[in-house]
């Protein structure tokens, strides 16, 4: 069995619960990642126990058919339970079994230490939450960072046809995305579209359309065509109930926006909220939506260079998310600013302006004034794809993206 690449952003957060009662919660999209972290963990576990004290099931396996309720789950487990050691559990995809939460709640009463993965967010919303009260911990996979986009294909020996200049690393990353099997296996860049539209495909279908039993796919088709063409943008549940109405799909505003909250949940877009800097509150309309992984607009749209600015800050939005911090759009006045994003209880907060380049004085000025008009001592960076930009300017960094997305801390 191949041995997976290790993931150590995940897996250090992951073990440092190795031994605790909670019930460890995996969730993303599809294909990101989260079953091969499920097995970097098993062999941790396997250096503290044996085999036998180890109970891996992937329900996407068809071995594990015949499991589809939590009275099947729970007695396939305690059938291999012979001892009163503990049991490592490891339960891969585990949405696809009805009422699984009452099999993990009966679970972890025993001597277990018990994983979970699942491709919703709602994974923690819920009969989980009331069930287990507290006695769990939530973790987030996301796709590859840049960083381990590029530790993959060089541990994989990949290189890819991304139609530009193929050594560009970021290029690739940026053209390719960062889904882990684009990078542990070989594809040509028509191949690589292809398996990202099979992803989106079976993401839309399995985690939205089929887990929400929605009825008007095609209204739900132009919800996701409207999100992916305004990666970036402000945008609102009335704009798009209005654009829906505009174009002769008939939509009302409940509707659209039970399908987006629907896509939110399949892990395939995250709303970000505005925050007022100077009022220190939150605003409640025209939020932005990014995606899990900017490849995804791949697969509704070709890859336009108007769309570039959003993909960047799509980029961007992911990193920050990925390193622990909760991200908001910052308004300051009339102004805005990209991303204010927040960890360890907002002792350590940046700032962030996204640029693809400086072509005039005008864009300096737009990008750098808003975060000096910010008068705190946080870091401030304008990113951007411009390779000749290096100057700082009143405390605000102008960093390349590539520089920006390899720092080891902001």
């Amino acid at each position: 069995m191949t041995q997976p690449i290790e993931r150590r952003i995940y897996t250090e957060k992951i073990k440092g619960f190795f031994d605790k009662e909670q019930v460890k919660v995996i969730t993303g999209i599809r294909r990101s990642g989260k079953s091969e972290i499920l097995k970097l963990v098993r062999n941790d576990a396997l250096k503290v126990t044996d085999d036998e004290h180890i109970i891996f099931i992937n329900f996407e396996d068809a071995e594990f058919d015949d499991i589809v309720s939590y009275k099947e789950l729970n007695r396939y487990v305690a059938d291999r339970m012979k001892d009163d050691k503990r049991y490592f559990i490891f339960l891969d995809e585990i949405q696809r079994v009805d009422g699984w939460e009452k099999a993990v709640n009966s679970l972890r009463l025993k001597n277990t230490t018990i994983h979970i993965t699942g491709s919703t967010s709602r994974l923690l919303s819920g009969e989980l939450a009331t069930l287990l009260a507290g006695r769990y911990v939530a973790f987030e996979v996301s796709t590859l960072s840049f960083e381990e986009f590029v530790r993959f294909r060089k541990e994989c020996n990949i290189t890819s046809d991304t139609g530009g200049n193929g050594s560009d690393e970021l290029d690739a990353y940026i053209t390719i995305g960062g889904f882990p099997t684009l990078s542990t296996n070989r594809y040509t860049l028509e191949q690589s579209r292809m398996v990202v539209a099979d992803i989106q495909s079976s993401a839309v279908l399995k985690d939205v359309i089929t887990r929400n039993n929605i009825k008007n796919v095609p209204l739900l088709n132009r919800i996701i065509s409207f999100i992916y063409d305004n990666v970036g943008r402000q945008v609102s549940i009335r704009k798009m109930t209005d654009h829906m109405k505009s174009t002769g799909n008939g939509a009302d505003h409940e509707t659209v926006s039970s399908y987006v909250g629907y896509l939110e949940g399949g892990c395939i877009i995250k709303k970000v909220s505005r925050y007022d800097i100077k009022g220190k509150k939150l605003l409640e309309s025209n939020d932005k939506y990014y995606l899990a992984d900017h490849s995804l607009q791949y697969a509704v749209r070709d890859m336009k260079r108007t769309n570039l600015p959003g993909i960047l800050e799509n980029i961007v939005h992911n990193e920050l998310v990925r390193r622990g911090y909760t991200v908001h759009v910052g308004k300051m006045n009339t102004k805005e600013i990209d991303f204010v994003a927040e960890r360890v209880n907002g002792s350590e907060k940046i700032y962030v302006q996204v640029c693809t380049e400086f072509g005039s004085p005008e864009t300096v000025d737009r990008e750098f004034s808003p975060l000096i008009s910010i008068k705190d001592n946080y870091p401030k960076y304008v990113v951007t794809l411009d390779r000749y930009w290096k100057e700082d300017i009143q405390g605000v960094r102008g960093i390349h993206l590539k520089d920006f997305l390899l720092k080891e801390t902001f």
